[in-house]
């Protein structure tokens, strides 16, 4: 449930979206990639210990 609002609110993660609808993704697994690019984050954000800052390389990916 939270990437729903994710999608919608964050433009690191809405970015990554809709990429991937515009590449012709269809939405379940565009959402479950970008479900999967959040846990990501969250993960990292809490095995390094530092606040999660999106850069420009990383909105590229």
């Amino acid at each position: 449930m939270p990437v729903l609002t994710a999608v919608k609110r964050n433009p690191w993660l809405r970015t990554f979206y809709l990429r991937l609808r515009a590449a012709g993704k269809p939405l379940k697994v565009a959402m479950i990639a970008a479900m999967r690019k959040l846990l990501h984050a969250i993960y990292s954000v809490a095995k390094h210990r530092r606040p999660f800052v999106a850069t420009e390389q990383a909105r590229a990916v």
